[in-house]
């Protein structure tokens, strides 16, 4: 009998989700848009409070100049799909309180601005004509709500929760169906300080999210031992699957071009479109996926650095999106050959070998798992079969004196493919 895969890590014991987690697994892919007032002084999402700006000078200065007159939010939505994103979410409010939607709890909103209107709402629909998942981002923090606390003495706390989960609320209950929910965030500190689950009412919160939206996958800023879908590790690239008292979870890095997650003129130096990719293979092959940001402009465009990295990534993502979509860590038996990445589909049993670095004319697999399941193997972005040879059956290696494990080895073309990331696509038995 062949070895058969076992039912590791990517398939038996990950952490089931209250959310649909099946859309989410399958995807991989998202975009993540930090977008409002920050995008004028274009210097961080955090000017305000890096800066310590007035609520009411910020207000003057940004609020009241706020016209993105060039927004189309199709074109956002084609740049994404293109790019090979299957879901996103977006700032509906940011840590400086302004709103996105036109709330009736607030009048610090775009329809107040000289934007003259709601925001979200041609936002959500055009991301749904092309297909996304939608998914909301709501910060917890309102630095320009007068009941945030910052000094329990002059601030009402259970004031703000309350305006707090009525805005939750109307997002949950007027814009229909949301795949994602992303709340951002806790700050519980050793001493006991911060802003923790009982500042926000956190189980209240979550009981009444669950009620409105059952499906909804929830991330894990509630400050809740168990009230979330998702780990979110951000600006980090984890070194194995993502787990939780030693089991495995669903997961998504949640990552920026640079260091800002809004729209920032002068920063640099960006990612590069090759190292993105990697990440996103990378991300796979430990069973999580890449939540990847841009920062609109004031004017509510995608600058040029933007769109540059999203068409190369897209590029890829068209001769190679099925080595990403539905795939997760490899089954255990099959070895990583140095400089690369294995994700794997179950559905279809296709393994696939992300080449990091490009080797001279041969890729050795060792182990059984691939002499006795191996049927046949192709680079992936032309289906350009790759001539495969058992291994181990010799008294020694004619490449370096060596006895060689049983395993497969195959022949490469001598020159790299014109690709970011060539990938090797088996077929098993």
């Amino acid at each position: 009998m062949g070895i058969r895969p076992k039912k590791g890590r990517n398939m038996k014991n990950l952490r089931k989700s209250a959310g649909d987690s099946g859309w989410f697994t399958e995807s991989r892919f998202g975009l993540f848009i930090h977008w409002g007032l920050y995008a004028l002084p274009a210097r961080n999402e955090w000017v305000m409070h890096n800066e310590g700006i007035p609520p009411e000078e910020y207000e003057k200065k940004y609020f009241r100049h706020f016209d993105p007159d060039l927004y189309d939010p199709g074109h956002w939505a084609r740049a994404a799909k293109n790019a090979g994103m299957k879901y996103f979410a977006v700032t509906t409010k940011h840590h400086d309180g302004f709103c996105l939607w036109d709330s009736k709890l607030t009048g610090y909103k775009a329809p107040a601005s000289p934007a003259g209107r709601d925001l979200l709402k041609p936002l959500l629909e055009a991301f749904r004509k092309e297909g996304f998942r939608t998914g909301l981002y709501h910060s917890l923090l309102d630095w320009h709500h007068p009941d945030y606390v910052s000094d329990p003495a002059k601030h009402d706390m259970p004031k703000y929760v309350e305006y707090l989960h009525g805005q939750v609320r109307e997002l949950l209950t007027e814009f229909g169906v949301i795949d994602l929910l992303f709340l951002d965030f806790s700050s519980r500190k050793p001493d006991g300080t911060g802003k923790t689950r009982e500042d926000w009412q956190s189980e209240k919160l979550y009981d009444m999210i669950r009620k409105l939206q059952p499906g909804i996958m929830l991330n894990d800023r509630l400050d809740l031992e168990e009230g979330w879908d998702i780990k979110t590790p951000e600006q980090v690239q984890p070194r194995e699957w993502v787990a939780i008292n030693g089991q495995p979870v669903v997961w998504e890095a949640c990552q920026t071009f640079c260091n800002s997650w809004g729209y920032h003129r002068d920063e640099s130096p960006w990612r590069d479109t090759d190292e993105i990719v990697r990440t996103l293979a990378d991300c796979v092959s430990k069973g999580g996926n890449l939540l990847l940001n841009v920062g609109p402009t004031g004017r509510g465009e995608l600058d040029e650095r933007t769109l540059k990295r999203l068409e190369g990534i897209g590029r890829w993502m068209k001769n190679h999106g099925r080595a990403i979509y539905g795939c997760t860590k490899a089954p255990e038996e099959f070895k990583n050959p140095a400089d690369c990445r294995l994700t794997y589909n179950p559905v279809k049993k296709r393994l696939y070998v992300h080449l990091f670095a490009w080797p001279y004319r041969h890729l050795c697999l060792d182990g059984t798992a691939y002499s006795e399941r191996i049927e046949y193997v192709q680079l992936l972005h032309d289906a350009s079969e790759v001539k495969t040879e058992l291994t181990g059956n010799g008294p020694g290696s004619p490449f370096n004196g060596t006895k060689e494990e049983k395993g497969v080895r195959l022949t490469l073309p001598l020159k790299k493919p014109d690709t970011i990331l060539p990938v090797l696509e088996i077929f098993l038995k």
